[in-house]
């Protein structure tokens, strides 16, 4: 099959956490003979805040990991006629221009013979909801949502029957225990600070914890002002910037632990959604725990793939627990592959994708949401 990926970005994932997943799940396609193609803007934030901070050796550890994968890119004047060219199935991301996404949209409506989707991995649909709404969807077959509170959310604005919860998952072709395993101390967090919405669940669930268990932290990510960066030494946590993602398995393999601290969105109006982080570090044989979130889908064995921790008491304990016992952390990292090796590689969403793709195919025109 002929495939057009719309990306904000394959090149970066600064700040832009759909290239992890899209990086595996089109490498998974042109693994298994998929002619696949992806297009990103030529002026993508993602992308000109990396090349920004880093220059364009930022983007060594994507190409050197993913030596497969390319993207073209485009200009917001360019034909989208000849951007998708003759694929048969195009997949339009939400972190696009609505100007784009309503082209690819009425290209479509004209009976071009190419099934077309949505995809939408981000909160904004709770967050910002008008940001959504304004995207013209009417010539759209279906919506990929990255989990099932935000598929509800599109049945309620007429899209039953044609939206697919659609989860991320790991690439384990990057993402796996390392082969030989060495030495081991101290905690990971890998996460951008965002907007301080989960300043307090940060301070709640890692940085005082990991002082009280006596675990040298690391974190890395972006966006942190001066003031977060002030609340991490004030806790002895090392902060150490931005990691390409590709780095990410080598990092987890030199700690005992890492911790999940869902965005807001995710433990409140937007329940359910585990987002990338947690795929990828069970992938990598890394014990997690996890501050509180409803997983609301059973994606995960709670308790026995990780551990979740109500409160900063308990997970203070488990900090203590992982710290001293080493049975634990294998048990936790045995169970941890198996579910992600049973039902969360990219090459389970292919097979998803693949079977969304056939449905859609059998089904009768549709009538637009």
């Amino acid at each position: 099959m002929k495939i057009a990926y719309f990306t904000h970005s394959l090149d970066s994932c600064w700040n832009h956490g759909n290239a992890h997943f899209l990086r595996g799940l089109l490498r998974e396609l042109i693994a298994r003979g998929h002619d696949v193609r992806a297009l990103e803007p030529a002026d993508s934030w993602s992308r000109a805040n990396l090349v920004g901070d880093h220059g364009e050796i930022g983007l060594d550890a994507y190409r050197s990991a993913y030596p497969e994968l390319s993207s073209d890119r485009f200009a917001a004047a360019d034909d989208v006629v000849a951007l998708i060219g003759d694929a048969e199935l195009v997949i339009v991301h939400e972190w696009n221009d609505p100007a784009l996404v309503a082209a690819i949209g009425a290209l479509r409506k004209t009976g071009v013979a190419f099934t077309l989707l949505f995809h939408d991995t981000h909160h904004r649909a709770v967050s910002d909801p008008d940001a959504i709404r304004a995207f013209d969807l009417s010539g759209y077959d279906g919506v990929l949502a990255f989990g099932e509170t935000l598929s509800e959310v599109y049945r309620r604005w007429g899209w039953a029957g044609r939206v697919w919860t659609f989860h991320e998952a790991a690439d384990t072709r990057l993402f796996h225990p390392p082969e030989q395993e060495g030495d081991r101390n101290g905690l990971i967090w890998i996460g951008n600070w965002g907007d301080g919405e989960r300043t307090q669940e940060i301070e709640t669930f890692l940085l005082r914890p990991a002082q009280a268990a006596g675990l040298s932290l690391d974190i890395h990510g972006v966006r942190y002002p001066d003031a977060a960066k002030d609340l991490l030494a004030r806790y002895g946590a090392t902060y150490r910037g931005w990691a390409p993602n590709a780095a990410a398995p080598a990092l987890f393999a030199s700690r005992i632990a890492t911790v999940h601290v869902p965005r807001r969105y995710y433990t409140t109006i937007l329940p359910g959604i585990p987002t990338i982080r947690v795929f990828e570090a069970l992938a990598c044989g890394i014990p997690l725990l996890s501050a509180p979130w409803d997983d609301s889908e059973g994606l995960f064995r709670i308790g026995q793939d990780f551990l979740m921790a109500p409160d900063e008491a308990a997970i203070t304990r488990h900090m203590r627990e992982i710290r001293r016992d080493q049975d634990l952390r294998n048990a936790l990292i045995a169970s941890g592959l198996e579910t992600i090796r049973a039902r969360h590689t990219c090459s389970h969403r292919v097979d998803e994708l693949l079977a969304i793709a056939a449905t859609l195919n059998q089904l009768p025109e549709r009538t637009a949401a």
